[in-house]
C-alpha cells in the first residue's frame, strides 16, 4: 500500500504527461494552466487508493484519477465566471487571466476530455465508469444550480443546504472511491459502502470548510477568512444561526447579509460573533463529527481486511483535523 505523498507523486507525473502543448493555443493553454494551479488533488488520490485497497493496481486508475481531477477543475473554471471570481488558490482565474468567451470554450473542452480519459478502459469498466460519471456530473449542474438559486431566497432550509452539498462536493468524493473500486473489479457492495463512506465523508468535508471560512487560522487556511461572509453565502453556519438567534439579533444577521461594505472587517466580527453565541458554530462542529462518524461505520461494512479499513479510517481522520 502506497503512501499519499507516492498517490500523488504518481498523479502529478500521470498528469504531466497526458497535458501536452496543442494548438489552437487559446484553447488548451488555459487548461494547462488550471490543472497545473495545484489543489490538494484529493479525489484523484482517493481513486488510486481505493482501486490498491480492494485488491487491484492504483497504476491502472490514474486515467480514472485524471477524469475525476479534469471535470473538478472545469467545474471550479464555469463557477469562476458564474461568480465572478478574480482568483484561484491565489492566482487569476481563466476568465480573469483570458476572458469570458476562452474560459467557457477551454471548460467545455476539458468536460470533454474527462470523458475521453475513460476510453482506455475495456468495455464492461468504461460502461460502469461513464454510468458513475454522467450521472456524478449531473449532480454536480445540479448543485451548484442550487447554489445559485439560494442567492436569491430567504427561506433556504437547512435539508435543502446538505442537498446542495451533497451534490455539489460529496457526490464527487464519492464517485472517485467508487471508480478505484469498479477498475478494482471489487463486489457490488464493496462498490456502493465505499462510495457512501465517500459521501458522508464529503459532506462533513464541505461543513467544515464553511466552518474554517469563518474560524480557520488565516496563516494556513489558503483562503481569506470569511470569504463566505463577504460574499453572502447562505452556508449551515448562516441557517442554524437564524434558527436559533433572538429575533432582534436574527434580524442584524438576516440585513449583514444583504449589505456589500467597502470595508467587510467590521461585518465579518459581528457574524461570527452571532454565529458563536447563537451555538450555531458548535452545531457545525458536531454535524462535521456526526457526519465522519457515520463515515467511519459503514467502513465496517466493507469486504475488506481491518488493515485497509484502517487506512481509510486514518485518511479521513487526517482530513478531519485539517486546520486549511
Amino acid at each position: 500500500m502506497a503512501h499519499l505523498e507516492d498517490y500523488q507523486n504518481a498523479f502529478l507525473m500521470h498528469l504531466s504527461s497526458k497535458i501536452s502543448q496543442k494548438e489552437p493555443r487559446n484553447l488548451y493553454e488555459p487548461i494547462e494552466y488550471i490543472l497545473q494551479l495545484g489543489g490538494k488533488r484529493l479525489r484523484p488520490i482517493l481513486s488510486l487508493m481505493s482501486a490498491d485497497i480492494f485488491g487491484g493496481q492504483s497504476e491502472k486508475a490514474l486515467d480514472a484519477a485524471l477524469a475525476i481531477e479534469v471535470f473538478h477543475n472545469f467545474s471550479l473554471v464555469h463557477d469562476d465566471i458564474m461568480d465572478g471570481a478574480p482568483l484561484r488558490r491565489g492566482k487569476p482565474t481563466v476568465h480573469e487571466k483570458w476572458d469570458i468567451n476562452t474560459g467557457i470554450l477551454s471548460g467545455d473542452a476539458m468536460l470533454i476530455m474527462a470523458y475521453q480519459l475513460l476510453e482506455s478502459y475495456e468495455a464492461d469498466t468504461f460502461a460502469q465508469l461513464s454510468k458513475l460519471f454522467s450521472k456524478t456530473a449531473i449532480e454536480v449542474c445540479e448543485g451548484q444550480q442550487y447554489d445559485v438559486d439560494f442567492e436569491s431566497r430567504t427561506d433556504v432550509t437547512i435539508a435543502e443546504y446538505l442537498q446542495m452539498i451533497k451534490y455539489k462536493t460529496a457526490v464527487l468524493v464519492a464517485a472517485a472511491l467508487k471508480m478505484g473500486a469498479i477498475i478494482a473489479g471489487t463486489s457490488k457492495k464493496n462498490q456502493e459502502a465505499i462510495y457512501n463512506f465517500g459521501l458522508n465523508l464529503g459532506i462533513a468535508f464541505q461543513i467544515q470548510d464553511d466552518y474554517l471560512d469563518a474560524f480557520g487560522n488565516p496563516e494556513t487556511f489558503g483562503k481569506q477568512i470569511g470569504g463566505d461572509i463577504i460574499e453572502n453565502k447562505k452556508t449551515l453556519l448562516y441557517l442554524k444561526a437564524c434558527e436559533l438567534l433572538e429575533e432582534a439579533d436574527r434580524q442584524q444577521l438576516i440585513h449583514l447579509f444583504d449589505i456589500h461594505p467597502n470595508d467587510a472587517s467590521e461585518k465579518i466580527t459581528r457574524v461570527k460573533e452571532l454565529f458563536q453565541t447563537s451555538g450555531a458554530a458548535d452545531f457545525a462542529r458536531t454535524e462535521i463529527s456526526r457526519y465522519t462518524t457515520i463515515a467511519f461505520e459503514v467502513l465496517d461494512t466493507l469486504s475488506i481486511a481491518d488493515s485497509q479499513k484502517n487506512i481509510l479510517r486514518d485518511f479521513g481522520t487526517s482530513l478531519m483535523n485539517r486546520s486549511v
